[in-house]
């Protein structure tokens, strides 16, 4: 009768393992899975980030080249002007000096 009873014990435990082993559990995912998808988060995350940056890195370079095709501009502006100047002065010298040639020769004619 021992031994019945014993037997009897050990497959009432096996049969409550196997209904226990086999209901549903409420975490499906195991701690390999929620690694997984601990690193994956993780990933998505540096990446966003990672994209964020570049964009803002991309618009400073936009910003960057417009100022410096202003620049250009203001500089070749600046240029254009100084040798208009320039050609303005060289005129005024050639008139002056035009002049003066005029006065020498008319200082060494005799009257």
């Amino acid at each position: 009768m021992n031994t019945t009873f014993i037997s009897k014990a050990l497959l009432a435990a096996a049969i409550l393992a196997g209904v226990a082993a086999c209901t549903p559990r409420e975490d499906t995912m195991g701690p390999a899975q929620k690694a997984g998808a601990a690193i994956d988060d993780a990933g998505e995350e540096v990446a966003r980030k990672l994209k964020e940056k570049l964009d803002k890195a991309e618009q400073a370079g936009e910003k960057m080249a417009d100022a410096a095709r202003s620049t250009g501009d203001k500089i070749e502006d600046a240029t254009s002007d100084a040798s208009r100047g320039l050609e303005e002065a060289t005129k005024k010298a050639g008139k002056k000096v035009e002049q003066a040639g005029e006065k020498i020769q008319d200082a060494a004619e005799p009257d």
